[in-house]
């Protein structure tokens, strides 16, 4: 097996083992004690807080802000594609040339989101007094994921598999084990507004 394999199969099982770590971490802090009585549907709330309260109309920061917010969801899209196609040559999957092509097109669209998202960090005076170095380090690492994904599925070039163990090593320490505590946070908005009856928002 060739050295780079060795370390992105090395550097898969310290991220997995990471984010398990996490998960664990989360769950043994369970729930939050509160000592008010509870005035709504914990349940219904919690459903709402995965669905209809993450649509962007429902969010200042998406509807405000829809240009960089639809980025954000195509350069998030792209790195799920990224991760499907990790495995996909992990494991020597071949793929229709028309379908490579389609990945193509929307991973360079991706990586321009990415870059795009990058820039705006970089040259907004809100954002800059916003952003600490682990924001920028995620956004490169992911978008040169994204990137030598991209160029590997044209060109079989080693340096896919560094790019790949930096990401994977990276994930667990830094801002993107969002990766795990975004289930957790969703979760306890709606533990929290469903508790106090704010979510789901009756009709009028």
């Amino acid at each position: 097996m060739k050295w780079y394999l060795v370390v992105t199969y090395l550097s898969l099982v310290v991220c997995i083992a990471g984010c398990v770590y996490h998960a664990i971490r989360i769950i043994k802090l369970g729930n939050p004690e509160d000592f008010s009585k509870s005035a709504g549907d914990i349940g219904c709330a919690i459903t709402y807080s995965f669905t209809k309260a993450m649509n962007p109309a429902h969010k200042e920061s998406a509807y405000l802000h829809l240009p960089t917010y639809s980025a954000g969801v195509l350069y998030h899209l792209g790195t799920f594609l990224s991760v499907i196609l990790f495995f996909i040559f992990l494991f020597s999957i071949e793929l229709h040339r028309s379908i490579e092509l389609l990945f193509s097109v929307f991973l360079a669209v991706s990586v321009l989101c990415g870059i795009g998202i990058l820039l705006k960090r970089i040259f907004s005076k809100l954002l800059k007094t916003l952003t600490q170095p682990d924001d920028y380090i995620s956004n490169v690492l992911v978008t040169a994921f994204q990137l030598f994904t991209l160029v590997y599925m044209h060109y079989s070039l080693p340096v896919y598999y560094i790019v790949v163990s930096a990401l994977l090593l990276y994930i667990p320490v830094g801002k993107l084990r969002h990766a795990v505590y975004f289930f957790a946070a969703r979760y306890h908005l709606g533990l929290f507004y469903g508790w106090r009856g704010t979510w789901p928002p009756v009709k009028n």
